[in-house]
C-alpha cells in the first residue's frame, strides 16, 4: 500500500512540481502547505505516513516541525528538503527526521528515499555522500587515541564540541583540535560536514 504524504515548501512552483511528480508515481498526497504552521497543522489533522518538508520555511522550519512531532508523539516520518548541506540537519538523522535530500537531487532520489524510510531505514542524498570519503576500516578506528575515540562516540550521540568539552573537562578548542586529528587519521576530506557524515555512515564500527 502506498504511503500517505503531506508536502510543504514556501516556493509554490517547487511545491507543485514535487506534488505532480509524486502523484505520477502513484503516491497519495493528502495536503500541501506553503509555510511551517500550516504544514504542522495538516500533519496533526491528517496523520500522514510521511511529511516532506522544506527546511527553510516561514513560521516553522522543517526541523522545528519534526521536533514538535516527536514531542507530541506523532509517528509521521519526516523527510527534509534543502538547497544546502546543513550540519543541524545531519545531526537529526535517525533522531527526529528519517530523510535528508538536497533539492537539486529531489526528483532523482525522492522515490528511493520514501521507499527506504517506509521500511525503517534512513536516507541521505547520494550527492552528499559522494563528496565524502567513507572508510570501513576497523584498523583506522584503532589508530585513534583514547580521547579521540571518546570524542567520536560523543559525536555519534549528537553532542556539540561545547558539550563534549564539558563531558571531558577540556576546552572547546582542544575538542576542535582532536576533531581535526580524527579527520586526518580517518582520511576524511575536511569539508564542513565531513566528520558528521562519516559518523552517521560508520557508527557500527565503534561503540556509541
Amino acid at each position: 500500500m502506498s504511503p500517505t504524504i503531506i508536502l510543504a515548501d514556501d516556493h509554490p512552483i517547487l511545491l507543485t512540481g514535487t506534488k505532480h511528480f509524486l502523484e505520477s508515481k502513484n503516491f497519495k498526497i493528502l495536503a500541501t502547505a506553503l509555510d511551517g504552521n500550516n504544514a504542522y497543522n495538516e500533519i496533526i489533522k491528517k496523520n500522514p505516513d510521511i511529511a516532506i518538508l522544506d527546511f527553510d520555511m516561514p513560521k516553522l522550519n522543517g526541523l522545528e516541525i519534526a521536533a514538535q512531532c516527536q514531542l507530541k508523539g506523532i509517528k509521521t516520518k519526516i523527510i527534509i528538503l534543502t538547497l544546502f548541506k546543513e550540519e543541524a540537519i545531519l545531526q537529526e538523522i535517525g533522531k527526529t527526521i528519517q530523510g535528508y535530500i538536497l533539492k537539486e537531487d529531489a526528483l532523482k532520489e525522492i522515490e528511493d528515499c520514501i521507499c527506504q524510510i517506509v521500511v525503517e531505514n534512513t536516507y541521505v542524498s547520494k550527492n552528499m555522500k559522494a563528496s565524502i570519503h567513507f572508510s570501513n576500516s576497523q584498523k583506522e578506528i584503532h589508530n585513534l587515541t583514547a580521547t579521540e575515540a571518546k570524542i567520536l562516540n560523543y559525536l555519534a550521540k549528537n553532542l556539540s564540541s561545547s558539550q563534549i568539552a564539558e563531558q571531558l573537562f577540556i576546552s572547546k578548542r582542544t575538542v576542535e583540535k582532536h576533531r581535526s586529528n580524527i579527520i586526518k587519521k580517518l582520511n576524511i576530506p575536511p569539508t564542513q560536514n565531513g566528520l558528521l557524515l562519516w559518523v552517521q555512515q560508520n557508527s557500527q564500527l565503534f561503540n556509541t
